[in-house]
């Protein structure tokens, strides 16, 4: 083993590690702030032509004013079944149809709400924490079994597992400011 296979160690790590900041991103965005965005829609799917397809498919989703989504559906004789996968969503949600489009007030949230949605910030924030610590207790494992192994020295095995922490560091960093800055629109803290 050289110095060329700790890079691509550290490139796997750097590259789940990401890939768990991507994930905890994707939870947090879809926690409503009290504020109208498209995301917090991507978990609902509408049954379209015999099955299941997520709302930004089947509807041109838009925010219009800072409380309102508009879904303007690409098929008119979507429009019921829209309504419906957005009221059984369990987001709170209550559309209404002029026959056109969709339109989705965003009720502002209760002090009750935002602590509640809060707590739900910090777990998934500890669920991204926790993955990135799996990517590199999974890393330090292979550098203790390269040691093991005598495929490197203990001065690699140490720079390498120093590298790890390193980038462990960074990434669980973004996490820490993905959740300040979510708990920032939802308590305004």
């Amino acid at each position: 083993m050289d110095v060329t296979d700790l890079k691509e160690l550290n490139a796997e790590v750097i590259l789940r590690m990401d890939s768990a900041i991507e994930h905890a991103r994707r939870e947090l965005s879809g926690l409503r702030t009290g504020r109208a965005s498209i995301s917090i829609l991507d978990s609902v799917s509408v049954e379209a032509y015999g099955s299941m397809t997520p709302l930004n498919q089947v509807a041109q989703l838009s925010v219009p004013e800072p409380s309102l989504i508009v879904a303007q559906p690409f098929d008119p004789s979507m429009l019921s079944a829209i309504e419906r996968a957005v009221q059984k969503s369990n987001l709170g949600l209550n559309p209404s149809s002029d026959g056109k489009v969709i339109r989705i007030p965003i009720p502002s949230l209760t002090e009750e709400r935002r602590k509640e949605m809060s707590r739900l910030v910090h777990k998934y924030a500890e669920e991204g924490r926790n993955a990135v610590r799996q990517v590199r207790r999974d890393a330090n494992d292979k550098l203790k079994k390269f040691l093991k192994n005598h495929e490197i020295s203990e001065d690699d095995e140490r720079r390498g597992l120093d590298e790890v922490q390193k980038i462990t560091d960074q990434k669980i960093g973004l996490i820490d400011q993905l959740q300040k800055k979510k708990d920032v629109d939802l308590l305004g803290k």
